[in-house]
């Protein structure tokens, strides 16, 4: 299995909901290149923000995306999938992870979009994550936004 390229975006905007705002972002980008996309939340009221957020982040796009396995009767006509479960069999282009832990199975992935927020304690858990795609062979770069 080849090993996935790793990006970690480091944010200096403190507030809250630019990790979800840049999650979109990345997703869109993704999108637009055609990509199918995996979003991986932190947990259930994650999930339910993002999935909001991307119905209202751009005015000048739309970004196609259903929760999983909520709606998994589409997810497979469905560009971008968002949960915090178990990661998906599909949409094996794009992770972008949002959870605190580099997931088992990333290994599957084409490409892995880690955001870093700008607190210590995010800091702390980014520096963890980088240490276990590294320990799998992953070579991160790092980005600073």
């Amino acid at each position: 299995m080849t090993v996935p390229k790793v990006d970690f975006y480091l944010l200096s905007d403190t507030e809250p909901r630019a990790r979800l705002r840049t999650a979109c972002r990345l997703a869109e980008k993704a999108y637009d290149q055609g990509l199918r996309v995996t979003l991986r939340t932190g947990g259930a009221a994650e999930t339910a923000e993002i999935d909001e957020l991307l119905w209202s982040f751009s005015d000048r796009s739309f970004v196609p995306h259903c929760v999983w396995p909520a709606d998994s009767a589409v997810a497979a006509e469905t560009p971008v999938l968002i949960g915090s479960g178990a990661l998906t069999d599909s949409h094996r282009d794009v992770l972008v992870n949002l959870g605190d832990d580099a997931p088992s199975g990333f290994e599957g992935y084409t490409r892995v979009l880690e955001i870093v927020g700008a607190d210590e304690a995010a800091k702390t858990l980014g520096r963890s994550r980088w240490r276990r795609y590294r320990e799998h062979g992953a070579n991160p770069e790092s980005h600073n936004l």
